[in-house]
């Protein structure tokens, strides 16, 4: 979420190096022990909540002395049901940063979507990589980081960095296991099974891991992300790959088990589709 031109630079000096890592497996899928909840009906956001943050979306990381945009109508220019690919899909336009909260408390699920980029990108970023999110066990106030997102753990959707790990809020933290990258910005940390144990957390030096591997498909298609959730442990995949795990997830000194989930706006044009939550009893497991 943050710094994304200097992470997609450094993604971009490291591909040799990526292209040679061993793909992770998914093994022992669970099955679902309840029926599936959809949680965009196609046809409205009657369900769904939004925050915009600043009209100019520069100002998010400054803490300025303006008030956020807050609950107002031009949320729905941002976040909208529109029709694409023939299929009805929710719209995020990115141009003013911001957040869509699926109305609900979920806890111990397999969420299923797809996402696909839109041509647009706005200012601060429309030259950098773009960049939206997934943010799962959101909580506390509207707008509570940074003038524009819910406190939450985010399963980062932005173009070289699928699936990184990031704790939103200076209260999250997480810990995983991760290897140094030295191709990647500060603080060079990214995934892999056999790593070292690390804790990331928000507003410290640690403040993502970068995924294990980039598993998006070419701009213009549709990408499946699934990520799986039991108690204080969940599973990013992309594509069917898997690419982070992460263990320990923590509110201040509390297990974080639940929560909402949030989509961002966060300067790129993005469709959802098929947001599809099924509860689990096990997670699977990454080889």
């Amino acid at each position: 979420m943050l710094k994304a031109l200097a992470i997609t630079l450094a993604l971009a000096a490291a591909a040799p190096a990526l292209a040679a890592t061993p793909p992770l497996a998914l093994t022992d899928i669970p099955r679902p022990a309840g029926p599936a909840a959809t949680l965009f009906n196609g046809r409205d956001l009657n369900d769904w909540d939004a925050w915009l943050g600043y009209a100019d979306p520069a100002l998010t990381y400054t803490r300025p002395a303006v008030a956020p945009i807050g609950v107002n109508a031009q949320s729905a220019d941002i976040f909208k049901v529109v029709i694409e690919d023939g299929r009805p899909a929710l719209y995020v336009s990115g141009k003013t940063w911001g957040s869509l909260v699926r109305e609900g408390d979920f806890h111990d699920y397999h969420l299923r979507l797809q996402y696909k980029w839109g041509k647009g990108r706005w200012a601060p970023r429309e030259a950098q990589a773009p960049n939206n999110g997934l943010l799962y066990h959101s909580h506390g106030a509207p707008g509570a980081v940074w003038g524009t997102w819910s406190q939450a753990v985010e399963f980062e959707i932005m173009t070289g960095s699928i699936g990184m790990v990031v704790p939103v809020g200076e209260a999250i933290r997480a810990t995983t296991t991760a290897v140094d990258d030295p191709a990647l910005i500060d603080p060079k940390l990214r995934f892999s099974p056999a790593g070292r144990v690390q804790t990331v957390q928000g507003g410290t030096k640690n403040w993502n891991v970068e995924a294990y591997a980039d598993a998006e498909k070419p701009a213009g298609q549709w990408n499946t992300l699934d990520l799986y959730v039991l108690g204080d442990r969940s599973i990013h995949v992309v594509n069917g790959v898997p690419v982070m795990e992460v263990r320990d997830l923590k509110a201040g000194d509390a297990p974080l088990t639940h929560g909402a989930i949030q989509l961002q706006s966060e300067g790129a044009e993005t469709f959802f589709r098929d947001i599809v939550l099924e509860p689990i009893t096990s997670l699977p497991k990454v080889k």
